[in-house]
C-alpha cells in the first residue's frame, strides 16, 4: 500500500475510534477542507469540525473502503451512518472523498455527497420538500457554520 493510501487508512480508522486528535494529525498545518455544507474550512477550521462531529455523533458508524493515492492524490469512498442531531433523524451519507498531498501529509479533502438526499433524511418531510432548493441548502450551510464558529470558541465563561 502507497503510503498516502495508509495515511488515508488511518485518517478514516481514527474516525472509526472517534479520535479526532488522530484524525487532525493527517493534515497539514494549513489543510484545505470543504464539503457541500462545511465549505472552504482552512487549518484549525477543519480539525475542529472533526473534532465537533466526533464529540457530537454520539452513534456515528462509518465505513470506508476503494482506497488509492500516489505520491500527490488519493481517494476514498466512504460511508456514515448517524443520528441528525438537529431534528434526532437518522441519516445514511454516502461519501466520496478527493486529497492531495504535500511531504506525506494531507493538504487538500473534498467531501462529495448529495446535498439534497441528506436534507432529505435529516430534515424529512420538510427536507423532501424544501431540499432541493438553493436557499434551504444556504441554510443548512450557515447554520453548519455557526454552530462550527460556536463550538471554536469553546464554553461560555
Amino acid at each position: 500500500m502507497h503510503p498516502n493510501a495508509e495515511r488515508i487508512r488511518a485518517f478514516y480508522q481514527a474516525f472509526k475510534d472517534r479520535d479526532a486528535a488522530a484524525m487532525g494529525s493527517h493534515y497539514a498545518k494549513d489543510v484545505r477542507f470543504s464539503d457541500p455544507v462545511f465549505q472552504g474550512l482552512v487549518g484549525d477550521e477543519a480539525r475542529a469540525m472533526w473534532a465537533m462531529l466526533v464529540k457530537r455523533g454520539k452513534d456515528t458508524r462509518i465505513e470506508f473502503k476503494d482506497i488509492q493515492a500516489d505520491d500527490h492524490t488519493g481517494s476514498a469512498s466512504w460511508d456514515a451512518w448517524y443520528t441528525f442531531s438537529g431534528t434526532g433523524r437518522k441519516v445514511h451519507n454516502i461519501i466520496k472523498a478527493k486529497f492531495e498531498f504535500r511531504n506525506g501529509e494531507i493538504v487538500s479533502h473534498t467531501d462529495d455527497f448529495d446535498l439534497t438526499a441528506w436534507i432529505g433524511q435529516a430534515f424529512g418531510v420538510m427536507g423532501r420538500a424544501l431540499g432541493s432548493f438553493g436557499f434551504f441548502h444556504n441554510f443548512v450551510r450557515k447554520k453548519a457554520r455557526a454552530n462550527l464558529d460556536a463550538w471554536m470558541k469553546g464554553p461560555p465563561a
